[in-house]
């Protein structure tokens, strides 16, 4: 099954952008899956499979290295057409 899931990061600290940064370069490592950013949330489509494994390995580095942060996702069946 094919998903897409959009994503927006909260860190729950004042110094927030490298913390999303940080998230966002971990989600990109992911060559296989199409990953679309904007100043308001990060896109992925591709293999459900892939998709939600990518999201708990980049939620737990990103735990792991920052801390308390919220982690908002929308998983929507099928590919849809995600662009810059």
């Amino acid at each position: 099954m094919h998903i897409t899931a959009e994503l927006s990061l909260y860190p729950l600290q004042e110094d927030y952008i490298p913390v999303i940064t940080r998230f966002i370069e971990r989600l990109a490592t992911a060559g296989d899956l199409t990953l679309v950013t904007n100043a308001m949330s990060t896109q992925i489509s591709g293999e459900a499979e892939q998709v939600f494994a990518l999201v708990r390995e980049a939620l737990t580095a990103s735990h792991a290295q920052f801390g308390k942060q919220v982690l908002v996702c929308k998983f929507i069946p099928g590919l849809l057409p995600i662009r810059d």
